[in-house]
């Protein structure tokens, strides 16, 4: 069954909007999430099938959240980026930042 992307659903937890926007959104957020949301439609209140839902972010190109790559960048990297040409105040921000780092 073909979906119009801008028919109205109702995603629950997030209320009313477009099937493309809820899908979106249920696949930005992480997995264990996304398996307990719905997605209605307005129109006869009919529960979309997780499958469907995967079908159409898929035909739609719409990523999973777990599909996307973030750089790799660590803390001491972004510290000392931050340092190299940093006035006083922003020094002070990387050595907190760089504390509470270091005690988690």
């Amino acid at each position: 069954m073909t979906s119009d992307p801008e028919e109205s659903v109702r995603l629950q937890g997030y209320g009313e909007m477009t099937l493309r926007t809820a899908i979106a959104t249920l696949m930005a957020v992480p997995a264990r999430d996304r398996a307990d949301a719905a997605v209605f439609r307005v129109r006869d209140e009919s529960r979309l099938a997780p499958r469907e839902i995967a079908e159409l972010a898929s035909d739609w190109g719409i990523a999973q959240a777990a599909d996307i790559k973030l750089p790799d960048r660590h803390w001491p990297d972004i510290v000392r980026g931050m340092v190299r040409e940093a006035p006083l105040p922003a020094l002070m921000v990387a050595f907190l930042m760089g504390v509470l780092v270091a005690r988690r």
